[in-house]
C-alpha cells in the first residue's frame, strides 16, 4: 500500500491527503479503501482515528480524522454549523464566461434504475450555496477555485453543471467520464485547503499541494486569497 501524506497532526486530530480514487468507506465488492491505512494512521495512539466527513472516491486532498469520539462529535458539529472554511480546486470540461460569483441552487436527490442514484438542482431540494472564482483558463477547459458554504452532497459537481454551465472534467456521472484529449482519467477535484475553528485551541488549519493529473494539464499552484466569504460563527 501506498503511505498516505499527513498534512496535519496534534493530539486530537489528523488530516491527510487522500489520493484520487481511495474511497472512505470499503466498497461492496471488496478492495482497498482508508479502512486499510487506519491501523498506520494512529500513530502510537490507542483508538483507530475516525473519519470526520466524506470525500468522494474521485475526490483528492484534505481529509479531517478525529483520534477520539469526543473530538470527533466536536468537530462535526462544526461542520454541521458551517464553521470550517473548505476550499476546492476543480477543472470545468467548458469556458466559465464570468471571474467569480456565487452559485446558490438547492439541491435534491433522485434515482432511477437505469442511472442508479444522482443529484440534480431542483427548487425544492435543500439549500447548497457555492462561492467561486477563476484561477487560470486552457483551451476547453477552467481551473475554479470553490469555496462550498454548504455541504451538500455533489455539491460542487452539481453546481459546476448547473451553476458554470459544463460538468467537471472526467466526472462519469454528470460529464462526459474519463476524457482521452486531456488524459483525465478521473473527476477532476481536489480539496486543497481546510480551516476547522476549535475553542481555545489554534485551529486546525491543513492544505493540500496540486495533484500531478492537474500539473499535467497545464495548471499549477495557485495561491489561494482570502476567504471572501468568512464561515458563519
Amino acid at each position: 500500500m501506498i503511505t498516505l501524506p499527513i498534512l496535519f497532526e496534534d493530539a486530537e486530530a489528523l488530516v491527510i491527503d487522500k489520493p484520487a480514487g481511495l474511497p472512505i468507506d470499503r466498497p461492496r465488492a471488496g478492495g482497498t479503501s482508508l479502512e486499510n491505512y487506519l491501523d498506520a494512521l494512529r500513530l502510537g495512539f490507542q483508538r483507530l482515528p475516525l473519519a470526520v466527513h466524506r470525500l468522494d472516491q474521485d475526490t483528492s486532498g484534505c481529509l479531517l480524522l478525529a483520534r477520539n469520539a469526543k473530538a470527533h462529535k466536536r468537530f462535526a458539529a462544526a461542520f454541521e454549523a458551517r464553521q470550517v472554511e473548505k476550499v476546492y480546486l476543480g477543472v470545468v470540461a467548458g469556458p466559465v464566461a464570468d471571474d467569480d460569483g456565487t452559485i446558490a441552487l438547492n439541491l435534491s436527490k433522485i434515482s432511477s434504475a437505469e442511472k442508479g442514484w444522482r443529484m440534480i438542482a431542483a427548487r425544492a431540494g435543500k439549500p447548497a450555496i457555492t462561492h467561486w472564482r477563476v484561477l487560470d483558463r486552457k483551451e476547453g477547459m477552467t481551473l475554479v477555485e470553490f469555496r462550498p458554504e454548504t455541504g451538500r452532497t455533489h455539491q460542487i459537481r452539481i453546481h459546476a453543471l448547473a451553476g458554470l454551465g459544463a460538468a467537471l472534467l472526467g466526472d462519469p456521472v454528470y460529464g462526459s467520464g474519463a476524457d482521452v484529449t486531456t488524459g483525465a482519467r478521473r473527476t477532476m477535484l481536489h480539496a486543497a485547503a481546510l480551516t476547522v475553528p476549535r475553542e481555545g485551541k489554534a485551529p486546525i488549519a491543513a492544505s493540500a499541494p496540486l495533484p500531478a493529473d492537474f500539473a499535467a494539464l497545464g495548471f499549477a499552484e495557485v495561491e489561494p486569497e482570502a476567504d471572501p466569504c468568512p464561515p458563519t460563527p
